[in-house]
């Protein structure tokens, strides 16, 4: 099916463009991501690129042409097809003629009603967390008749093992960081000293774990979703086995999720060494501690049992923690988190580990040993797939491969989430979730964009970013700017006793388009929300400019950073 080309929206306030010239011609073959034409708009110029491959069939409007923004400029198909040019809905309406909807505006009543048979559905989903719970949602806002099948506890990763629990526990140490500062702020407490009561603990962390579980069958009960417990097997003719019954879908979203990633070296089996999974449940508090893995569960927890007056040591493999980070962030944070007791062995791994007098000897690559009483085993997580084995999916390096829409390589069948690898974020599942149960209901009419998702590390100080590194954008774009603005002189931050951190914003030199965002300090995963907007809104660092940030404000670091890109920020110190 023949795709559109439109005129882009390049700032809040362009209502139209014009082409100053097309690259091609029809007839041309273009791949994605080749230039098809130039454009300008009140503020810039700008050259297009193809977001599908295939045969320019039809060029809508010429050079020289001015065009309402989101008005289709251009078709791209296969060789052969052919398109019926779409009317602008000014023209339709100036002769008169109903303006048709969009397939997607359709009213639910207008959409055919196919009767199923009791154990049929439009959708069966397979995994609550979520991918799948909001998948069967969304499908069932759509009109779809949905089950959704999980073995375990819905919410999945994030809301058992993942995001929820570890943010509850590092609330706890957000709060002992406080207790430090407090007689500095006149807060004279009773008493200084304090004792972890991890029974507690762990209850209060399974307490808010049970109102999100629960809250998730709830809404799914209220979307009229059936919801089965236990373990699907899933076959190519989209029939779902759960235990006894069979379950017939007309399509399958397999959202199945992610569990802990293992490494096969001597003693790794030791009850003595932790996923991330099982010190959630560890009710004593250890006397030391050797995190494997320098990534961003690793650094969360290890920081919770630094709090807790655990002796902390960190292995990684690369040369820095958070290797996925920009470098400036991820330095600022090793030496924060040194700041706060956390020791760090960087570009060494673990290649064997002893067991012997109740503790622990890691035996490093580089010849150094690690002592400790307990490990936790943070390496990452990989796909599960448990209960797809009759499917034969592509898959590549373990996980499986889906297209822009979230389709596998069977027809009908989609995997948005961690078991597709392409982002192993809670956030980033919702957007994947929403968009496969879209096109399963509709036919494949949307993608799933997730450049600008945005990815935070809850330490104390926080850690986000959104879009590429430097290191990155000097790669890919050569000239670029940058600018950066601390926390240290804001006046919030430092009434907080947090003045620490900076922001970091990337722009290029030629359009000021952003191409990266990278915070360190208070509410770094809140600010990164608006960043991630306002690149996903393609607006440029000028534009920016021109809005007004609140005062006293974290947030108000971001935009400092953002003039600091073109040289105007108030609160920096001139540039030499």
């Amino acid at each position: 099916m023949a795709v559109e080309v439109i005129m882009p929206k390049l700032g809040v306030d362009m209502q139209e463009g014009e082409i100053i010239s097309w690259k091609k011609k029809e007839g041309d073959h273009v791949n994605e991501g080749e230039v098809l034409l130039e454009i300008m708009s009140d503020k810039t110029n700008m050259e297009l690129e193809a977001e599908d491959s295939g045969v320019l069939l039809k060029i809508v409007h010429g050079d020289g042409e001015t065009v309402p923004v989101t008005d289709v400029i251009a078709y791209i198909g296969a060789e052969g097809e052919t398109v019926a040019v779409a009317e602008t809905s000014d023209r339709l309406e100036a002769a008169g003629l109903e303006v048709p909807k969009p397939p997607q505006a359709e009213s639910e009543e207008a959409r055919p009603q196919v009767s199923l048979a009791d154990d049929e559905y439009d959708i069966v989903v397979v995994g609550g967390g979520p991918a799948g719970y909001y998948a069967a949602i969304r499908g069932a806002q759509l009109g779809g008749k949905i089950a959704i099948v999980e073995k375990a506890e819905f919410g999945g990763t994030c809301l058992n093992k993942g995001c929820i629990p570890t943010k509850t526990y590092l609330k706890n140490a957000e709060i002992l960081d406080g207790l430090k500062i407090a007689a500095g702020r006149g807060i004279n407490l009773a008493s200084t000293n304090y004792t972890i009561d991890m029974d507690k603990t762990v209850d209060f962390k399974n307490s808010v774990v049970k109102t999100l579980t629960s809250g998730v069958r709830g809404l799914l009960k209220a979307n009229k979703v059936t919801v089965i417990d236990g373990l699907a097997q899933v076959n190519p003719d989209k029939t779902v086995i759960v235990g006894s019954q069979t379950l017939k879908a007309n399509k399958i979203i397999l959202a199945t999720g992610s569990k802990v990633s293992r490494i096969n070296i001597p003693g790794i089996t030791s009850k003595r060494v932790l996923t991330s999974d099982d010190i959630l449940e560890l009710r004593e508090i250890p006397k030391s501690l050797a995190v494997m893995g320098g990534g961003v569960v690793g650094i969360e927890l290890g920081l919770v049992y630094a709090s807790y007056g655990t002796e902390v040591t960190v292995i990684e493999m690369a040369d820095r923690i958070i290797p996925g980070m920009d470098k400036d962030v991820s330095l600022e944070l090793q030496k924060v988190l040194g700041k706060k007791g956390m020791k760090f062995l960087t570009s060494v791994g673990v290649e064997e580990i002893k067991e012997a007098n109740n503790q622990l000897t890691l035996v490093l690559t580089d010849g150094s040993d690690v002592i400790a009483e307990k490990a936790l085993l943070s390496i990452g997580r990989v796909p599960q797939l448990d209960g797809l084995e009759n499917l034969n999916l592509a898959l590549d390096q373990g996980r499986i491969k889906v297209n822009a829409y979230q389709e596998t390589s069977i027809p009908g069948i989609y995997a948005p989430g961690d078991v597709n690898g392409t982002k192993m974020l809670a956030h980033a599942a919702y957007r994947m979730g929403e968009v496969a149960a879209e096109n399963a209901m509709r036919g494949n009419v949307r993608k799933a964009n997730l450049t600008y998702t945005p990815a935070a590390v809850y330490t104390h100080p926080e850690v986000a970013m959104c879009g590429i590194t430097e290191e990155q954008a000097r790669k890919q774009y050569g000239d670029i700017l940058v600018g950066k603005c601390s926390f240290t002189g804001n006046g919030r931050s430092i009434a907080s006793n947090e003045a620490h951190g900076f922001v970091k914003v990337i722009a290029d030199a030629t359009y000021h388009e952003i191409l990266g965002v990278h915070i360190i300090g208070p509410s770094a995963a809140e600010i990164i929300n608006e960043a991630s907007t306002i690149m996903e809104s393609e607006l440029t660092i000028d534009e920016v400019a021109q809005s007004v940030h609140g005062h006293p404000t974290f947030s108000e670091v971001f935009y400092e950073a953002c003039l600091d890109v073109l040289g105007e920020a108030i609160h920096n110190p001139p540039k030499r």
